[in-house]
Protein backbone atom coordinates (compact mmCIF):
# COMPACT_ATOMS: atom_id res chain seq x y z
CA UNK A 1 0.00 0.00 0.00
CA UNK A 2 1.41 3.37 -0.91
CA UNK A 3 2.11 6.04 1.68
CA UNK A 4 -0.48 8.79 1.91
CA UNK A 5 -0.38 12.31 3.28
CA UNK A 6 -2.91 13.31 5.93
CA UNK A 7 -6.25 14.38 4.50
CA UNK A 8 -9.03 15.04 6.99
CA UNK A 9 -11.73 15.03 4.29
CA UNK A 10 -10.77 11.45 3.43
CA UNK A 11 -10.64 10.45 7.08
CA UNK A 12 -14.19 11.72 7.66
CA UNK A 13 -15.41 9.40 4.89
CA UNK A 14 -14.11 6.27 6.67
CA UNK A 15 -16.75 4.29 8.53
CA UNK A 16 -15.67 0.96 9.99
CA UNK A 17 -12.44 -0.96 9.70
CA UNK A 18 -11.05 -4.35 10.67
CA UNK A 19 -8.02 -4.95 12.86
CA UNK A 20 -6.49 -8.39 12.38
CA UNK A 21 -4.82 -9.55 15.58
CA UNK A 22 -4.96 -12.83 17.47
CA UNK A 23 -6.20 -11.06 20.60
CA UNK A 24 -7.10 -7.54 21.70
CA UNK A 25 -3.57 -7.07 23.04
CA UNK A 26 -1.86 -3.81 24.00
CA UNK A 27 -1.19 -2.93 20.37
CA UNK A 28 -4.73 -3.68 19.17
CA UNK A 29 -6.16 -1.61 22.04
CA UNK A 30 -3.92 1.32 21.14
CA UNK A 31 -5.02 1.12 17.51
CA UNK A 32 -8.67 0.94 18.57
CA UNK A 33 -8.27 4.06 20.70
CA UNK A 34 -6.48 5.89 17.90
CA UNK A 35 -9.27 5.02 15.46
CA UNK A 36 -11.91 6.14 17.96
CA UNK A 37 -10.10 9.46 18.32
CA UNK A 38 -10.71 9.96 14.60
CA UNK A 39 -14.35 8.90 14.83
CA UNK A 40 -13.80 5.52 13.18
CA UNK A 41 -15.31 2.30 14.56
CA UNK A 42 -13.42 -0.95 14.29
CA UNK A 43 -13.73 -4.64 15.01
CA UNK A 44 -10.78 -6.83 16.04
CA UNK A 45 -10.54 -10.45 15.03
CA UNK A 46 -7.96 -13.06 14.10
CA UNK A 47 -7.29 -14.04 10.53
CA UNK A 48 -7.72 -17.58 11.83
CA UNK A 49 -11.41 -16.83 12.39
CA UNK A 50 -11.95 -15.69 8.79
CA UNK A 51 -12.75 -17.93 5.86
CA UNK A 52 -13.09 -18.03 2.11
CA UNK A 53 -16.68 -19.01 1.33
CA UNK A 54 -17.78 -19.14 -2.28
CA UNK A 55 -21.40 -19.26 -1.16
CA UNK A 56 -21.11 -15.71 0.16
CA UNK A 57 -21.67 -12.85 -2.26
CA UNK A 58 -18.18 -11.42 -1.78
CA UNK A 59 -16.52 -14.83 -1.31
CA UNK A 60 -15.36 -14.10 2.24
CA UNK A 61 -16.67 -14.66 5.76
CA UNK A 62 -15.29 -12.08 8.20
CA UNK A 63 -16.64 -12.00 11.78
CA UNK A 64 -18.30 -8.66 12.52
CA UNK A 65 -18.63 -7.82 8.83
CA UNK A 66 -21.47 -10.10 7.78
CA UNK A 67 -23.45 -7.28 6.13
CA UNK A 68 -20.68 -5.13 4.68
CA UNK A 69 -17.04 -5.27 3.78
CA UNK A 70 -14.71 -3.28 6.02
CA UNK A 71 -13.63 0.12 4.72
CA UNK A 72 -10.06 -0.96 5.35
CA UNK A 73 -8.01 -3.49 7.31
CA UNK A 74 -5.08 -2.95 9.67
CA UNK A 75 -2.86 -6.04 9.81
CA UNK A 76 -1.54 -6.11 13.35
CA UNK A 77 -0.41 -9.74 13.54
CA UNK A 78 -0.16 -12.89 11.46
CA UNK A 79 0.56 -15.78 13.80
CA UNK A 80 3.02 -18.53 13.06
CA UNK A 81 1.62 -21.76 11.67
CA UNK A 82 2.04 -24.32 8.94
CA UNK A 83 2.84 -23.23 5.41
CA UNK A 84 -0.78 -23.97 4.52
CA UNK A 85 -2.12 -21.84 7.39
CA UNK A 86 0.14 -18.90 6.56
CA UNK A 87 -0.79 -19.19 2.88
CA UNK A 88 -4.50 -19.07 3.74
CA UNK A 89 -4.10 -16.04 6.02
CA UNK A 90 -2.16 -14.16 3.39
CA UNK A 91 -4.75 -15.28 0.86
CA UNK A 92 -7.44 -13.60 2.96
CA UNK A 93 -5.51 -10.31 2.74
CA UNK A 94 -5.05 -10.74 -1.02
CA UNK A 95 -8.79 -11.43 -1.33
CA UNK A 96 -9.66 -8.22 0.53
CA UNK A 97 -7.40 -6.28 -1.81
CA UNK A 98 -9.08 -7.93 -4.81
CA UNK A 99 -12.36 -6.58 -3.38
CA UNK A 100 -10.81 -3.08 -3.25
CA UNK A 101 -10.48 -3.07 0.54
CA UNK A 102 -7.24 -1.22 1.43
CA UNK A 103 -4.96 -3.24 3.72
CA UNK A 104 -2.14 -1.87 5.84
CA UNK A 105 0.41 -3.26 5.27
CA UNK A 106 -0.62 -4.91 2.06
CA UNK A 107 -0.10 -8.60 1.38
CA UNK A 108 2.90 -8.17 -0.92
CA UNK A 109 4.81 -6.08 1.60
CA UNK A 110 4.07 -8.61 4.32
CA UNK A 111 5.18 -11.49 2.11
CA UNK A 112 8.42 -9.72 1.19
CA UNK A 113 9.35 -9.06 4.82
CA UNK A 114 8.09 -12.25 6.47
CA UNK A 115 10.49 -14.08 4.14
CA UNK A 116 13.91 -12.93 5.33
CA UNK A 117 15.57 -14.22 2.16
CA UNK A 118 13.43 -11.97 -0.05
CA UNK A 119 14.03 -9.02 2.28
CA UNK A 120 17.79 -9.54 1.96
CA UNK A 121 17.53 -9.82 -1.82
CA UNK A 122 15.44 -6.64 -2.15
CA UNK A 123 17.74 -4.66 0.15
CA UNK A 124 20.79 -5.79 -1.82
CA UNK A 125 19.08 -5.01 -5.13
CA UNK A 126 18.26 -1.50 -3.90
CA UNK A 127 21.89 -0.90 -2.90
CA UNK A 128 21.08 -0.75 0.81
CA UNK A 129 24.03 -1.94 2.92
CA UNK A 130 23.41 -5.18 4.83
CA UNK A 131 25.70 -7.80 6.38
CA UNK A 132 26.83 -10.48 3.91
CA UNK A 133 24.00 -13.04 3.74
CA UNK A 134 23.54 -16.47 2.17
CA UNK A 135 20.35 -18.51 1.92
CA UNK A 136 20.34 -22.08 0.65
CA UNK A 137 18.63 -25.45 1.07
CA UNK A 138 21.89 -27.27 0.27
CA UNK A 139 23.53 -28.34 3.54
CA UNK A 140 26.93 -28.86 1.88
CA UNK A 141 26.83 -25.38 0.37
CA UNK A 142 25.87 -23.95 3.78
CA UNK A 143 28.67 -25.88 5.49
CA UNK A 144 31.21 -24.59 2.98
CA UNK A 145 30.11 -20.98 3.65
CA UNK A 146 30.30 -21.42 7.42
CA UNK A 147 33.72 -23.11 7.28
CA UNK A 148 35.07 -20.34 5.04
CA UNK A 149 33.71 -17.57 7.29
CA UNK A 150 34.93 -19.19 10.52
CA UNK A 151 38.39 -19.72 8.98
CA UNK A 152 38.45 -16.00 8.15
CA UNK A 153 37.75 -15.14 11.79
CA UNK A 154 34.07 -14.34 11.35
CA UNK A 155 31.02 -15.64 13.17
CA UNK A 156 27.75 -16.62 11.52
CA UNK A 157 24.19 -16.03 12.66
CA UNK A 158 21.67 -18.68 11.62
CA UNK A 159 18.10 -17.35 11.55
CA UNK A 160 14.76 -18.99 10.85
CA UNK A 161 13.52 -17.91 7.44
CA UNK A 162 10.20 -17.07 9.12
CA UNK A 163 10.52 -15.79 12.67
CA UNK A 164 10.49 -12.75 14.92
CA UNK A 165 11.43 -11.34 18.33
CA UNK A 166 14.82 -13.05 18.30
CA UNK A 167 13.41 -16.56 18.60
CA UNK A 168 15.32 -19.47 17.09
CA UNK A 169 18.47 -17.47 16.27
CA UNK A 170 21.80 -19.29 16.71
CA UNK A 171 25.35 -17.87 16.71
CA UNK A 172 27.98 -20.15 15.17
CA UNK A 173 31.57 -19.77 16.32
CA UNK A 174 32.65 -23.17 14.98
CA UNK A 175 31.85 -24.79 11.63
CA UNK A 176 29.10 -27.02 13.05
CA UNK A 177 25.78 -26.52 11.29
CA UNK A 178 22.42 -27.00 13.01
CA UNK A 179 20.59 -30.10 11.84
CA UNK A 180 18.42 -29.57 8.77
CA UNK A 181 15.19 -30.20 10.69
CA UNK A 182 16.16 -27.49 13.20
CA UNK A 183 16.11 -24.89 10.40
CA UNK A 184 13.16 -26.35 8.49
CA UNK A 185 15.52 -27.41 5.71
CA UNK A 186 16.58 -23.85 4.88
CA UNK A 187 19.83 -22.19 5.94
CA UNK A 188 19.65 -18.42 6.33
CA UNK A 189 23.22 -17.42 7.17
CA UNK A 190 24.30 -13.88 7.98
CA UNK A 191 27.70 -12.59 9.04
CA UNK A 192 27.62 -11.58 12.70
CA UNK A 193 28.22 -7.88 13.33
CA UNK A 194 29.87 -7.50 16.71
CA UNK A 195 28.87 -4.31 18.53
CA UNK A 196 31.08 -5.12 21.52
CA UNK A 197 30.86 -7.65 24.35
CA UNK A 198 28.72 -6.17 27.11
CA UNK A 199 27.71 -3.32 24.78
CA UNK A 200 25.38 -5.22 22.45
CA UNK A 201 23.01 -2.81 20.77
CA UNK A 202 21.19 -1.92 17.59
CA UNK A 203 18.75 0.70 16.29
CA UNK A 204 15.01 0.19 15.77
CA UNK A 205 13.52 2.91 13.58
CA UNK A 206 9.81 3.15 12.82
CA UNK A 207 8.93 4.37 9.34
CA UNK A 208 5.35 5.50 8.68
CA UNK A 209 4.18 6.95 5.37
CA UNK A 210 7.71 7.39 4.05
CA UNK A 211 8.98 9.21 7.17
CA UNK A 212 11.11 8.03 10.07
CA UNK A 213 8.86 9.05 12.96
CA UNK A 214 10.60 7.49 15.98
CA UNK A 215 13.79 5.68 16.88
CA UNK A 216 15.49 3.97 19.77
CA UNK A 217 18.66 2.08 20.58
CA UNK A 218 18.03 -1.37 22.02
CA UNK A 219 20.74 -2.39 24.49
CA UNK A 220 20.75 -6.14 24.98
CA UNK A 221 21.78 -8.29 27.91
CA UNK A 222 23.38 -10.55 25.32
CA UNK A 223 24.02 -10.45 21.60
CA UNK A 224 20.31 -10.76 20.73
CA UNK A 225 18.92 -7.25 21.20
CA UNK A 226 15.15 -7.71 20.84
CA UNK A 227 12.99 -6.11 23.53
CA UNK A 228 11.21 -9.45 24.08
CA UNK A 229 14.65 -10.90 24.88
CA UNK A 230 15.20 -8.36 27.66
CA UNK A 231 16.84 -5.44 25.82
CA UNK A 232 16.50 -1.96 27.32
CA UNK A 233 15.20 0.91 25.18
CA UNK A 234 16.97 4.25 24.85
CA UNK A 235 15.43 7.14 22.94
CA UNK A 236 17.39 8.61 20.05
CA UNK A 237 16.49 11.08 17.32
CA UNK A 238 15.00 9.61 14.15
CA UNK A 239 17.40 11.40 11.85
CA UNK A 240 20.65 11.15 9.95
CA UNK A 241 21.99 8.11 8.12
CA UNK A 242 20.10 5.46 10.14
CA UNK A 243 16.78 7.20 9.43
CA UNK A 244 17.59 7.54 5.72
CA UNK A 245 18.49 3.84 5.53
CA UNK A 246 15.27 2.86 7.33
CA UNK A 247 13.17 4.90 4.88
CA UNK A 248 14.99 3.33 1.93
CA UNK A 249 14.53 -0.17 3.37
CA UNK A 250 10.77 0.34 3.84
CA UNK A 251 10.53 1.64 0.28
CA UNK A 252 12.51 -1.31 -1.11
CA UNK A 253 10.12 -3.81 0.48
CA UNK A 254 7.00 -1.79 -0.35
CA UNK A 255 6.01 -1.34 3.30
CA UNK A 256 3.82 1.66 4.13
CA UNK A 257 4.95 1.31 7.72
CA UNK A 258 7.79 -0.79 9.12
CA UNK A 259 10.12 -1.33 12.01
CA UNK A 260 13.64 -1.40 10.61
CA UNK A 261 16.56 -2.89 12.55
CA UNK A 262 19.97 -1.35 11.92
CA UNK A 263 23.41 -2.12 13.32
CA UNK A 264 26.77 -0.33 13.03
CA UNK A 265 29.92 -2.33 12.35
CA UNK A 266 33.44 -1.77 13.68
CA UNK A 267 34.20 0.54 10.73
CA UNK A 268 31.28 2.79 11.64
CA UNK A 269 29.06 1.69 8.74
CA UNK A 270 25.33 1.38 9.30
CA UNK A 271 23.82 -1.86 8.00
CA UNK A 272 20.16 -2.88 7.77
CA UNK A 273 19.49 -6.23 9.44
CA UNK A 274 15.74 -6.70 9.04
CA UNK A 275 12.50 -5.03 7.99
CA UNK A 276 9.35 -5.89 9.95
CA UNK A 277 6.05 -5.03 8.27
CA UNK A 278 3.95 -6.00 11.30
CA UNK A 279 6.16 -4.40 13.97
CA UNK A 280 5.48 -4.20 17.67
CA UNK A 281 6.12 -0.76 19.14
CA UNK A 282 5.47 -1.07 22.88
CA UNK A 283 9.15 -0.64 23.67
CA UNK A 284 9.44 2.31 21.30
CA UNK A 285 6.35 3.95 22.78
CA UNK A 286 7.98 3.80 26.23
CA UNK A 287 10.68 6.23 25.07
CA UNK A 288 8.58 8.33 22.67
CA UNK A 289 6.46 11.34 23.63
CA UNK A 290 3.82 11.18 20.90
CA UNK A 291 1.25 8.45 20.24
CA UNK A 292 2.77 5.97 17.81
CA UNK A 293 -0.56 4.21 17.20
CA UNK A 294 -2.15 7.53 16.23
CA UNK A 295 0.57 8.17 13.65
CA UNK A 296 0.02 4.70 12.17
CA UNK A 297 -3.76 5.12 12.14
CA UNK A 298 -3.62 8.59 10.57
CA UNK A 299 -1.48 7.31 7.70
CA UNK A 300 -3.77 4.29 7.27
CA UNK A 301 -6.96 6.38 7.24
CA UNK A 302 -5.77 8.73 4.56
CA UNK A 303 -5.57 5.76 2.20
CA UNK A 304 -9.21 4.81 2.62
CA UNK A 305 -11.79 5.62 -0.06
CA UNK A 306 -15.00 7.50 0.60
CA UNK A 307 -18.35 5.77 0.85
CA UNK A 308 -18.11 2.10 -0.12
CA UNK A 309 -21.08 0.07 -1.40
CA UNK A 310 -22.41 -2.45 1.08
CA UNK A 311 -21.87 -6.10 0.28
CA UNK A 312 -24.84 -7.88 -1.21
CA UNK A 313 -26.58 -10.37 1.05
CA UNK A 314 -25.53 -13.96 0.54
Amino acid sequence: MKAFSTGPSVMRAARRVAIFSDAPDWHARRLTSALAARGVACHTMSLMDCAIETGAACGLAIPGFEDALPDGALIRLISSGTLEQITLRLGMIHALEALDVPTYNDARAIERTVDKSMTSFLLHRAGIPTPPTWVTENAEHARHIVEREIAAGEKIVVKPLFGSQGNGIVLLESPELPAGEAVAGTYYLQRYIDTGAGRWHDWRILVVGGRAIAAMIRRGKHWITNVMQGAECERVAAEGEPAALAIAAARATGAAYAGVDIVRDSDGRFLVLEVNSVPAWKGLQSVTDFDVAQAIVDDFLTGLPGKRPRAAAS
